[in-house]
């Protein structure tokens, strides 16, 4: 965690400017950060596509951080307007001491969106049946690897006790090593899990986020700046996202994935199909969007579990859900 801080601050700029701008269209243009492309977070590419973001007046330019790690540079050094990327790092923004903190403002996913792969098919998996295997986890500290470490303890397996997580593969890369010979099972994400199984590269096996349980996930971040100064934008993005949220909800899946393939241009239909019914199936996102401080707090209790938490960090210091419960009232009622 220390690593990550050090890491952060040092890439800040000295001189943060905003990045959202008028684009000419009487849109205003928003530079938003995610940690990683996946239809884990298909509320938000629905809301590109469909057009919710244009009909609020707002562009969204996207760039991927590759982790949440680059994925918080970018929004502390003024790169990018919002990030889309786990909380745990806004956490360990906090301890760190950065000025001008990120402020969670919208939760859309509500536990681990990976799955366990293996290099055979089984039908009948127990988690016991990773004793003494090795598992590549992805980056030390971050949501993903936090998250299975917490469901391999529930099931008294113990990294260097009687299974090994490797933490040296980085996050992007996990799958192609795990190919290439790496490890017996390894933590994807959707939709490369259904394409690695449909091509047998690798087989789902599990849900880490049905075995972990609930937990903040990943959220929307913004520095506390921004989200003061541009609250009537922070509104505009948060009923996007809830018109797209109530779009999946009223809508076939079919119809969903023939959206989506507009983000997803080179995953079959089939695949987007598989990877929206695999999250629809295990609840994974967070549809009113609102974090609520236990399950902060629970965040905080894996992270503990990992070691990767030196102080807590009070709840109010770095979520504000106010502008989001206006935007659900203005969509829900």
């Amino acid at each position: 965690m220390k690593k990550f801080i050090i890491f952060c601050l040092s890439l800040v700029f000295t001189v943060n400017l905003f990045a959202c701008q008028d684009t000419g269209k009487n849109n205003t243009k928003i530079e938003v950060n995610e940690v990683t492309h996946s239809i884990f977070y298909a509320p938000f590419y629905v809301a590109i596509e469909g057009g919710f973001f244009e009909k609020e007046g707002l562009e969204i330019s996207l760039t991927n951080g590759g982790g949440s790690d680059a994925s918080m540079t970018a929004l502390l050094s003024g790169s990018c307007d919002i990030a889309l990327l786990g909380p745990e790092t806004g956490i360990y923004t906090a301890v760190g001491g950065a000025k001008d903190l990120p402020v969670i403002f919208a939760q859309l996913t509500k536990r681990d969106g990976s799955f366990l792969m293996g290099r055979e098919p089984s039908d009948n998996f127990k988690w016991t049946d990773l004793k003494d295997k090795e598992i590549i986890a992805g980056r030390r500290g971050g949501s993903p690897a936090m998250s299975l470490e917490y469901a391999l303890n529930k099931n008294k397996l113990v990294n260097g006790e009687n299974i090994t997580l490797n933490y040296d593969v980085q996050f992007n890369l996990t799958a192609a090593a795990f190919v290439s010979g790496t490890g017996d099972y390894v933590t994807m994400f959707e939709p490369t899990a259904s394409e690695y199984q449909r091509e047998g590269k690798a087989y789902i096996v599990a849900s880490v986020g049905e075995e972990s349980g609930e937990v903040p996930f990943t959220c929307f971040m913004a520095k506390r700046s921004f989200y003061e100064n541009k609250a009537e934008i922070i509104e505009k993005f948060t009923t996007s996202l809830f018109k797209a949220i109530q779009y999946i909800k009223e809508t076939d899946v079919t119809a969903v994935a023939e959206l989506l393939v507009k983000s997803f241009p080179s995953t079959s239909i089939q695949s987007i199909i598989d990877s929206l019914n695999s999250y629809l199936r295990i609840d994974a996102w967070q549809t009113d969007m609102i974090m609520k401080k236990d399950a902060f707090n629970r965040l905080q209790d894996i992270m503990e579990n990992a070691g990767e938490l030196d102080q807590r960090v009070e709840y109010e210091k770095l979520v504000d859900n106010k502008i989001t419960e206006d935007s659900h009232k203005k969509i829900f009622g």
